[in-house]
């Protein structure tokens, strides 16, 4: 947060005006789509063979139940999300929100993001506040 309100504050004491969107989004890593993340570790990433093959056994196919005492509700199988608990979780959802920061930077924006919370902000000098094309990138 430091660099984003640092990045602010030296706009605004430039004469800049400034905006900013912060996304948090629910239940982010229950919504990863196994498929697209698969695909993207191949063609973005480069895995293939067993790397790949391992990535599938690991995302694919999993499921789950609730448990309370001694019960137990029925099993159901997962169809998306990776899993929270490791690390590897957090691992795959940066690697499937990777390309989000060139999206927001092909936009001339300022992307900041971690985990599942992204900040994006930019700037523009005030004659400029109507067309929004003709900002200033300071990130």
């Amino acid at each position: 947060m430091l660099k984003v309100l640092s990045d602010i504050l030296l706009a605004i004491d430039s004469g800049n005006l400034s905006a900013l969107v912060l996304l948090d989004l629910s239940a982010a890593f229950d919504t990863v789509d196994d498929d697209i993340l698969i695909r993207r570790l191949k063609t973005s990433y480069g895995l293939s063979g067993m790397v790949l093959q391992w990535f599938q056994t690991y995302l694919v196919g999993r499921s789950q139940c609730v448990r309370t005492g001694l019960s137990a509700s029925l099993l159901t199988m997962i169809v998306c999300g990776v899993p929270q608990g490791p690390v590897l979780g957090l691992i795959l959802f940066l690697l499937y929100t990777a390309d989000l920061i060139l999206l927001i930077r092909g936009h001339g924006l300022c992307p900041h993001l971690y985990a599942d919370d992204t900040q994006i902000y930019g700037f523009c000098r005030p004659s400029a506040s109507l067309a929004p094309e003709h900002h200033h990138q300071l990130c």
